[in-house]
């Protein structure tokens, strides 16, 4: 039988939905007293430049919001070269004396994976924390992600578009110290864990990607934050939970001053036990989440 005028438009609406993309929503939470809105934001760094992530309470937000604050804002290429220059390259020390033999052959094994551009060579100079961090970013980068269509660089440009200040919660130095300050064991175990997580970077990305497009927490949380937690506490708190607390901090600081700001920043420290939400709460500070 042939299928009605009706059931071919229902086939063709119901073809054409399935080729759209899912309706993304990231979770957004708010913080509120008698004068003073702030707004919470997760975001990914690093992002396929066709995902879309707007929505109408996301879009209010933004527009009624004064300021953005993002980690950082002097996160340049000449920048963090000359950061990268001054406190994760380290001659002479270099990995071959820090590492056993087996532990070379992992990491080489673990470069050649990743496409990390001048092998062992590259990575034979850099300190411990900069290796790990190259092992990483290499496979998404290799990817064709391009870290300029992160989120919390799209939001940049719509703020400073709209006119509006941004301002960063750190600095690019600060942020290199917590990782080029670390001592020389947990270096290593950063290192180590990075040659353990080879290979895994493209896909944990795309999970962690769907996972903040549909607002799970409890999914970032795992992907971003457990395995270091468990395997890395000494890491995971300097990282993660230090830095949080000393955000929670700020923005509890903030309420002081009237007005609506917008922060937004990387989705794992707004996700699991340590979240900069639970911080607050400890601080006595309300956060809800908007719906």
């Amino acid at each position: 039988m042939k299928p009605t005028l009706h059931a071919r438009l229902l086939i063709c609406l119901v073809l054409l939905l399935a080729s759209l993309p899912a309706l993304a929503k990231p979770a957004l939470w708010v913080v509120r007293d008698a004068d003073t809105t702030i707004y919470l934001f997760g975001t990914v760094h690093l992002l396929p430049n066709d995902t879309a992530w707007h929505y109408p309470a996301l879009d209010h937000a933004l527009s009624d919001s004064r300021t953005l604050y993002i980690e950082l804002t002097d996160d340049d290429q000449a920048n963090m070269a000359a950061l990268v220059m001054r406190y994760g390259l380290d001659a002479a020390h270099p990995l071959t004396d820090l590492l056993d033999p087996s532990e070379l052959r992992r990491l080489k094994t673990a470069a050649d994976l990743a496409g990390v551009p001048g092998g062992m060579q590259t990575l034979g100079m850099m300190r411990p924390w900069l290796a790990a961090l190259t092992l990483a970013t290499a496979p998404l980068l290799k990817a064709g992600l391009d870290p300029q269509h992160g989120v919390d660089k799209q939001l940049t440009a719509q703020m400073l578009g709209a006119g509006k200040p941004v301002v960063g919660l750190e600095t690019a130095e600060q942020q290199i110290h917590f990782l080029a300050d670390m001592s020389q064991p947990v270096q290593l175990a950063f290192l180590r864990s990075a040659v353990r997580e080879a290979g895994k970077a493209p896909t944990e990305l795309t999970e962690l990607v769907d996972a903040w497009k549909t607002g799970d927490t409890a999914g970032i949380a795992r992907i971003e934050d457990e395995d270091m937690r468990q395997k890395e506490p000494a890491l995971y708190k300097r990282l993660l939970v230090q830095r949080n607390q000393t955000w929670a901090g700020k923005i509890a600081a903030m309420l002081q001053q009237p007005g609506t700001v917008f922060i937004a920043v990387g989705a794992a420290h707004l996700a699991g036990p340590d979240s900069v939400q639970a911080q607050l709460e400890r601080l006595g500070v309300a956060v809800e989440r908007t719906p």
